[in-house]
């Protein structure tokens, strides 16, 4: 039995520019960037996101040698039949990525 870790990717806004027919004749910054709302919310969906950026900290952290990384797909997986459960790759995930819930 095995388990992928998750991915929580959301999508990003999209950064205005200065329209074409504008640009001509001025010096105006054509990146107009984002609204202070938007750029708070970029940066709260940063540091949120839970997405595994394959550093493999947690595959190198497992005294259980039970993460390995799929060939094919390049994807984390963790054998449940030999993690004990120790929750040292949830602790050193940088991303937040994995995480450690008790079945009930």
């Amino acid at each position: 039995m095995t388990r992928e870790c998750e991915k929580n990717v959301v999508n990003r806004h999209k950064r205005r520019e200065l329209p074409l027919r504008k640009r001509k004749g001025t010096f105006s910054p054509v990146d107009l960037g984002l609204t202070p709302e938007e750029a708070v919310w970029e940066a709260a969906r940063c540091l949120s996101a839970r997405t595994c950026d394959s550093c493999d900290i947690c595959a190198l952290l497992c005294p259980d040698l039970c993460i390995t990384r799929d060939d094919t797909t390049g994807k984390v997986k963790i054998d449940l039949d030999y993690c004990k459960g120790c929750g040292i790759c949830a602790a050193a995930c940088p991303k937040g990525a994995i995480k450690m819930e008790r079945e009930e």
